[in-house]
């Protein structure tokens, strides 16, 4: 294998690590704002409950006063019938008590479907509590957890870009610059060649550039993959048939390693 492809090799798992933690810290503050609005989500919704709620009530407390005044009424009315002197005027407080009774009538049975609702919505109210305890232990958890996580990925994030830096002045220049031309256009650089198939792209690779990719001896070229133009490395451990009883490390493994 070209010495500089094995310098490659950890480079890009540097690389990936690297982007990992920047996803990490740049998508956790995402994810906890989106529990935020989910939490106020929730509250704004139990306001809502808790708004019904308490219409309802005073809906019931001017009905009870509706009640109220309209058995006032009758008793006036009564009075008033006591006093009558004619048959006509009988009949017509009679007809005004008969109107106060059917209102409050009317009022008692909205009350009641009133109070049905209230029910309705009592029960609402107390799955909205609970979804509201919950969306807020759940934000306060996720934010504590992202603050923790954030803070280890910039430690992690130093210590990685150390060891790029490092092993980025370790790679030829032409190495180097065709590393980053095909990072930057394909995300990554290098792929292994596995059952002679590019493991990145999947696609087969040639018999005769398998042949020379998997002769030992040719260490001075960096062979790509015709189809998506990375740089093909073999590993043989993971080619060849292995014994269940020995251990094999892959190469690119065993190169990050020992770094």
């Amino acid at each position: 294998m070209h010495p500089d492809l094995e310098k490659l090799i950890v480079l890009q798992a540097h690389d990936v690590e690297a982007k990992r933690l920047r996803d990490e810290m740049v998508a956790l503050p995402k994810h906890v704002a989106a529990l935020d609005a989910k939490a106020k989500a929730t509250q704004g919704q139990r306001a809502v409950i808790v708004d019904l709620i308490a219409k309802e009530e005073a809906l019931r407390r001017r009905q009870e006063s509706d009640v109220k005044d309209q058995k006032a009424k009758i008793d006036r009315t009564r009075k008033h019938m006591d006093l009558a002197t004619t048959t006509v005027q009988v009949t017509a407080f009679e007809h005004e008590i008969a109107f106060a009774q059917a209102e409050i009538s009317k009022l008692e049975d909205a009350e009641i479907e009133s109070m049905e609702r209230s029910e309705g919505l009592e029960s609402q109210k107390k799955l909205a509590d609970e979804a509201v305890t919950d969306a807020s232990a759940t934000l306060e958890r996720e934010r504590i957890r992202a603050t923790d996580t954030i803070a280890a990925d910039k430690t992690l994030l130093a210590a990685v870009e150390q060891k790029r830096t490092a092993v980025r002045a370790e790679v030829g220049e032409a190495a180097l610059s065709t590393y980053d031309r095909i990072a930057k256009a394909k995300g990554t650089a290098v792929a292994e060649a596995l059952n002679q198939k590019c493991m990145a792209c999947q696609m087969m690779v040639r018999p005769q550039r398998w042949n020379d990719l998997r002769d030992r001896g040719n260490d001075e070229t960096m062979m790509t993959c015709e189809s998506c133009g990375r740089l093909l490395y073999y590993d043989p451990a993971r080619d060849a048939p292995q014994r269940k009883t020995v251990p094999v490390e892959s190469i690119a493994a065993s190169i990050i390693r020992s770094l």
